[in-house]
């Protein structure tokens, strides 16, 4: 999971400086079409969603070592 969530943040990350620099990742590079509304909104979603997956792993894995201490 934290893997997956820092490679959206990556992916968002490139989402929004390209762009500023005039570059459609979404419709240039993968070739999907995304609505207009989405679109202004893409890179903030996709950092977001990365920044949830990420923390819930983090909340996983601790929430795990405090159970296997209390076990212990």
């Amino acid at each position: 999971m934290k893997i997956l969530g820092l490679l959206l943040i990556v992916f968002g990350v490139v989402d929004l400086v390209g762009s500023y620099a005039e570059f459609d990742l979404w419709g240039g590079f993968i070739g999907v079409q995304l609505p207009e509304v989405i679109w202004k909104y893409s890179s903030f979603i996709e950092m977001g969603l990365g920044y949830f997956l990420f923390n819930l792993s983090k909340n996983n894995s601790s929430s795990e070592a405090s159970s296997e201490a209390e076990a212990g």
